[in-house]
């Protein structure tokens, strides 16, 4: 159903305009930060061949053995079902070739996401304060995924 390439410049209009994302300044930061990750990735409908968002790997942590996945977004008509399991698989199954544990760092009231990262096995670890916007702070929840329970859920 998806691909998945790196993320590129030549992608912030496709990305904006298809994704309607909030002001173009603030989604510039967003996709500046995503290039200057260099773990960012379009994620491409086979079907249509247009991108239909963007997900990263960020934070990685060599001595502990892991690594983030997040900063994911999709067009609303591919919320749920298999899109976002199809992503999600594609990428822990990568990130578990190098590290032991992946964590998912989700904002406090979405709900919908939580939930999503709770269904492919992961865990709640913690909560986590972090600046937000306007120099506010916002609270994440992080859920955490070790390899062994991820394959033996897979075997199941």
């Amino acid at each position: 159903m998806i691909e998945l390439r790196p993320l590129t410049p030549g992608d912030f209009d496709s990305l904006l305009a298809e994704n309607d994302r909030f002001r173009r300044e603030v989604f510039q930061r967003y996709f500046d930060g995503a290039i200057e990750s260099k773990g960012a990735f379009a994620i491409i409908d086979r079907k249509s061949g247009r991108i239909i968002g963007s997900s990263r790997y960020c934070n990685l942590n060599e001595t502990s053995g892991e690594v983030e996945i997040g900063w994911t977004f999709l067009e609303r008509e591919f919320w749920g079902g298999t899109y976002n399991r199809e992503l999600k698989s594609l990428m822990i199954e990568h990130a578990f070739r190098f590290v032991d544990r992946v964590l998912f760092v989700v904002g406090e009231h979405n709900l919908r996401s939580q939930k999503a990262v709770e269904k492919i096995g992961a865990t709640f670890l913690k909560k986590v304060a972090v600046p937000g916007r306007a120099g506010m702070t916002q609270t994440n929840v992080v859920f955490v995924l070790n390899r062994q329970a991820f394959y033996h859920r897979m075997s199941q």
